[in-house]
C-alpha cells in the first residue's frame, strides 16, 4: 500500500512541475469555458411537438396535420392540459408545443380574436427561436390561406420560452464545454501519461516494484481524477458567477453524474494506452475518435434529430452526449435525478464496459 501512494506522490509531482501540462489542464478549460463563442445554429429537422386543444374541431386537426406533414415537426399527440404539456417537455417526450384557447374556431369569429400559445422548451436558444418561427409561419399560413376566419378576426399569438426565457446561448453550450472539457483533461492526459512510460522504457522499471501492474497504472490515473474535480469546481464557479447560468436542479446529483463521467473519460484514457504505443498515436485516437465526435455528434453544437439516421445511431455510442443531456436536464431544466436515471444507467453501464475491456487489454500486454 505503501507503493503505491508512492507511485501517486510520484505522479501528482510530475504533473506540477511540468507547466505546460498545468497549462493544458487548467488554462484551456478555463478558456473554453469564459471565450466559447455562440453555439452553431442550424436548421431544425424533426422537432418532436404536441398539441393541447380542449376543442379538437376540423380546422385544428388539420392544421396539426399540416404541421406533421412538414419536414421540421413530428406530431406525438394530443394533451389534455398545460400541464401534461409541461411533464411531456421535462420527461423528454416533445421539444415544442401548441396550446389552443377553449372554444378556439368560434373565438375567431368574434371581435377579441382565438389564442394560441406557442411553448418551446429554450435549454436551446437557438433551436426554440426557429421553432416559434416555424410554427408561426405554419399556423399564419394556414389561416390566411385554407380559411376565411383570419381575415374577419385576428389570431392573437402567445409565446412562452420555458427554462431559458433570455434566450441566453451559454445555456445552450456550458453543458456541452464541461462534456469536452473533462474528456479532454481525463482521457487524453491519462494516455498520453501511461504511452509516455511505455515510450521512454521506463515503464519496465516500473513493473519490477512490489506494486502490482494494475496498480501503477490507478496509481497514474489518481492525480488526473483529483485534477478533473479541480476543474469541474472551476468550471461550475466560472458559469455560476461569470456566465450568470443558474444551478436550477440538484447540485448533488449534478456532480456525481460528472464524477461518473470523469471515471469513464479516465476508462476510455486506460483503454487506448492499453491499444499503442506512442504518444502521437494515442493523442490522434483521442483527437479523432472522441473529441472531433463529442463536438459534431453529442448535440454539443448541433442537434442530433437534424442530422441524418446513421449519425444519429453513432451519436448514441458517444459518452458526452448521455452526459450532456444529463447535464441539461439537471442543471437548466431542473428536473429530478429520476428524469435522468436513462443517461445515467447508460454511462453507467459504459463505464462497467470500458473499464473491463481496458483492464482485460492491459493485462493481456503485460502478460
Amino acid at each position: 500500500m505503501k507503493g503505491f501512494f508512492a507511485f501517486v506522490r510520484k505522479e501528482f509531482l510530475h504533473i506540477f512541475r511540468d507547466r505546460r501540462t498545468l497549462l493544458v489542464l487548467i488554462g484551456l478549460p478555463t478558456m473554453l469555458i469564459v471565450l466559447f463563442g455562440f453555439a452553431i445554429s442550424t436548421e431544425i429537422r424533426n422537432v418532436n411537438i404536441g398539441v393541447c386543444a380542449p376543442d379538437k374541431d376540423v380546422s385544428i386537426a388539420r392544421l396539426v396535420d399540416k404541421i406533421d406533414r412538414s419536414e421540421y415537426f413530428t406530431f406525438k399527440g394530443w394533451y389534455g392540459s398545460a400541464m401534461d404539456v409541461d411533464r411531456a417537455m421535462k420527461k423528454g417526450e416533445i421539444d415544442a408545443a401548441l396550446v389552443f384557447s377553449e372554444d378556439f374556431s368560434s373565438s375567431l369569429m368574434s371581435a377579441e380574436g382565438a389564442e394560441i400559445s406557442v411553448v418551446t422548451d429554450a435549454v436551446n436558444p437557438n433551436n426554440a427561436s426557429m421553432e416559434v418561427m416555424y410554427l408561426t409561419n405554419i399556423v399564419y399560413g394556414y389561416f390566411f390561406s385554407d380559411t376565411d376566419s383570419m381575415r374577419q378576426s385576428p389570431l392573437v399569438p402567445n409565446l412562452r420560452m420555458l427554462y431559458n426565457p433570455q434566450l441566453r446561448s451559454s445555456y445552450n453550450f456550458v453543458p456541452g464545454i464541461m462534456g469536452l472539457i473533462l474528456l479532454l483533461v481525463c482521457a487524453l492526459m491519462t494516455s498520453v501519461s501511461i504511452v509516455r512510460e511505455k515510450e521512454t522504457g521506463t515503464m519496465e522499471v516500473l513493473l519490477v516494484s512490489p506494486v502490482k501492474p494494475i496498480g501503477i497504472v490507478f496509481a497514474k490515473m489518481i492525480p488526473y481524477f483529483v485534477i478533473s474535480c479541480m476543474v469541474l469546481v472551476i468550471t461550475l464557479l466560472l458559469t455560476i458567477f461569470v456566465l450568470k447560468v443558474p444551478v436550477e436542479g440538484s447540485f448533488f446529483w449534478m456532480i456525481l453524474v460528472s464524477l461518473l463521467y470523469i471515471i469513464l473519460s479516465l476508462g476510455i484514457g486506460l483503454l487506448v494506452s492499453s491499444l499503442v504505443k506512442t504518444q502521437i498515436i494515442a493523442t490522434l485516437i483521442i483527437g479523432m475518435v472522441f473529441l472531433v465526435p463529442v463536438m459534431m455528434m453529442s448535440g454539443m453544437l448541433y442537434p442530433i434529430e437534424s442530422m441524418p439516421y446513421v449519425f444519429q445511431l453513432i451519436a448514441q455510442v458517444i459518452p458526452a452526449k448521455w452526459y450532456i443531456e444529463a447535464i441539461r436536464k439537471i442543471m437548466i431544466e431542473g428536473v429530478p435525478f429520476v428524469f435522468v436515471l436513462k443517461e445515467v444507467g447508460v454511462l453507467l453501464g459504459m463505464t462497467v464496459v470500458i473499464f473491463t475491456a481496458a483492464v482485460l487489454k492491459f493485462n493481456d500486454r503485460i502478460e
